[in-house]
């Protein structure tokens, strides 16, 4: 039976070439060179930690490590930067955090769609992927499609096909 895996991942070792990428042009403009500014980035808790001294040159680094993940392929939903500026002393930080895995609730969404598609198909949740199978490859593709159409605040990626 024909299925296919919809997860929501950031390669680290992209990811990692952005963040540097990132850090040397930090280094490098003119407006934040001198500055207290800072990029780190935590592995284990999927977080970025970007440090400096006022809004503005926060702002234009999380701006610069946007466009450096752009430019290396990882889709900007990929990064939560709901969280607000926090001060520390005499410098702001904020904390990103990288999403990896599709969350309960927007699986949920996910599979609501699916199902409305009336399509032969059976969605289901497996830890933080969901796995889709049918009996026809040309339902699984048109469920890839629709999912590629639809925002779910996710970045979407297809892993796993079988035949």
């Amino acid at each position: 039976m024909p299925s296919v895996d919809i997860v929501s991942k950031v390669d680290a070792q992209t990811l990692d070439n952005a963040i540097n990428s990132a850090k040397r042009e930090l280094d490098n403009r003119y407006d934040l060179r001198g500055s207290n500014s800072t990029i780190e980035y935590d592995r284990k808790a999927l977080t970025i930690k970007v440090s400096t001294e006022d809004h503005l040159k926060l702002d234009a680094i999380v701006d610069i490590l946007l466009e450096r993940s752009t430019k290396q392929k990882i889709d900007v939903k990929s990064f939560d930067l709901k969280e607000e500026p926090q001060p520390s002393g005499k410098l702001l930080y904020k904390l990103i955090k990288v999403q990896n895995g599709i969350e309960r609730e927007k699986a949920k969404k996910i599979i609501k769609a699916i199902k409305e598609t009336k399509l032969k198909v059976e969605p289901q949740i497996q830890d933080d992927h969901i796995r889709v199978s049918g009996k026809k490859i040309d339902d699984l593709q048109a469920v890839m499609a629709m999912c590629r159409t639809t925002d779910f605040e996710v970045p979407l990626q297809f892993d796993n096909m079988k035949s």
